[in-house]
């Protein structure tokens, strides 16, 4: 005969598992402000060069970082 036994996160593995979450999604911001920093610090001409232009910087270090 089959015995199934059912068990839930503890507190302390929920607590893990937020504090996961929150490193991962502060590491996250910081690859995408590092990302648009660079963009940033790029002239019109280099931006010219690789089809980009500055109004949609943002949206191009997003979608680096968090993918589409």
């Amino acid at each position: 005969m089959a015995y199934v036994a059912y068990t839930t996160p503890s507190i302390l593995d929920r607590a893990r598992a937020v504090l996961a979450n929150v490193a991962e999604r502060r590491a996250l911001l910081r690859s995408y402000k590092e990302t648009l920093n660079e963009l940033n610090s790029l002239g019109d001409r280099e931006l010219l060069d690789l089809g980009l232009s500055r109004a949609n910087l943002a949206e191009v270090a997003q979608k680096h970082v968090y993918g589409a």
